[in-house]
């Protein structure tokens, strides 16, 4: 939000944001923009107008924690053990994801849109964040070459996706995580 933005737009911009957090952690990322707009107080134009898109709205409602999230990646490039720094980084991701409704559809890729006003911000910030990690392990072996950021939180984004509606969403997705970070095959 611009801070040269008039008070009384940036208290609405507030507001929706406020009452678009409270909708999303209810009704995931298709929470309703109308009822956002009607609890705010505002007409639907304003919060479009604030949010061109709805996923320019879902990325400011995780922002907090993708900058949380990528500030963690940046602590564990220092770490020793590039590998476990990766994967301990996709576990943050994938624990957030599970945690935070509608975070892993916000993170999706989703074709139907293109242009920089569409641009998923959210999964760019995170694959950016991840890179440096990655490139340390890819570098000292600990991981294939030709492995990108994009593959891993599109893997992470995947498994949440995939485990949100079961009882325990959150050990199944990390059984899941597991298998897709070991393999299939039986250890040696």
């Amino acid at each position: 939000m611009p801070e040269r933005q008039r008070a009384d737009a940036r208290r609405n911009y507030a507001r929706i944001l406020t009452v678009a957090e409270a909708e999303v952690a209810a009704h995931g990322a298709e929470a309703s923009l109308e009822k956002i707009a009607r609890v705010a107080g505002v007409g639907s134009a304003t919060v479009r107008r604030h949010f061109p898109t709805r996923r320019a709205l879902m990325y400011a409602v995780f922002q907090q924690r993708i900058d949380g999230l990528c500030s963690s990646a940046r602590l564990l490039a220092a770490e020793e053990e590039s590998r476990q720094a990766l994967l301990t980084f996709l576990s943050q991701v994938l624990s957030y994801c599970i945690d935070a409704r509608g975070f892993a559809a916000t993170l999706a890729h989703d074709d139907a849109v293109s242009g920089p006003v569409y641009a998923n911000g959210c999964a760019r910030e995170l694959a950016e964040a991840t890179d440096p990690l990655l490139n340390r392990a890819v570098a000292d072996g600990s991981v294939r070459e030709g492995v990108t950021a994009e593959d891993l939180i599109a893997t992470v984004v995947g498994i949440a996706l995939a485990t949100e509606n079961h009882p325990d969403p959150a050990t199944q997705a990390n059984r899941l995580f597991s298998l897709a970070i070991e393999g299939i095959s039986p250890p040696p």
